[in-house]
């Protein structure tokens, strides 16, 4: 099981986990939903308490990947397979992020 967690800015949003390979699932943390201000991380993602499954992962963290050149460079320096979206996810983690939502490696 792999896991990346999910910030909206600096405010820890909730948390992306690979059950296994074609098994993923997002779960918003509680004061995050709690808190009206905040928003969903995706229109796909509306702000819930239920744990979404998927057979992929969530169109709003593939979008986050590097493409082309960018993503065969950054995948080769860290020996990442390009067809392996999580480890691409977790390789990008604490990276710059266009847009409000960062990945982060899991608190221990």
């Amino acid at each position: 099981m792999r896991k990346v967690d999910v910030y909206y800015g600096d405010v820890f949003t909730g948390q992306l986990v690979e059950l296994a390979k074609g098994s993923y699932e997002f779960i918003y943390d509680d004061a995050y939903l709690a808190d009206s201000n905040l928003p969903s991380i995706s229109v796909n993602l509306p702000k819930s308490q239920k744990v979404y499954h998927s057979d992929h992962i969530f169109p709003v963290f593939t979008n986050m990947l590097p493409e082309g050149a960018n993503r065969r460079a950054l995948c080769r320096m860290n020996k990442v397979d390009e067809n392996d979206f999580f480890g691409m996810l977790e390789m990008i983690c604490g990276m710059d992020a266009i847009g409000l939502v960062v990945l982060k490696e899991p608190k221990i």
